[in-house]
């Protein structure tokens, strides 16, 4: 337990910032399933639409540090091709 007042403090920042990431992270996967789902059902204009908005929120992660660009870049890679194989 912190016995001075800036851990404290960065014991706060922390659970904030933890919780922030995490919603971040759950809100990207939500996102990346839809796609997913929308891919091996078939749906053509769903798994665009889809990969879209999941487009965004993988970038946004990245930006804000939630993700490693590098992951995301190859997440966003393999998703376009999926969704380019459910349109051919």
């Amino acid at each position: 337990m912190a016995n001075i007042a800036s851990a404290e403090k960065r014991i706060r920042q922390t659970a904030k910032r933890t919780a922030r990431n995490k919603a971040r992270k759950s809100r990207v996967h939500t996102f990346v399933r839809k796609v997913e789902e929308a891919v091996a059902s078939g749906k053509k204009e769903d798994a665009q639409t889809a990969f879209r908005a999941a487009q965004v929120e993988l970038q946004r992660a990245a930006g804000k540090g939630v993700l490693k660009a590098n992951a995301v870049s190859r997440k966003i890679s393999r998703l376009s091709a999926a969704v380019k194989a459910v349109a051919a």
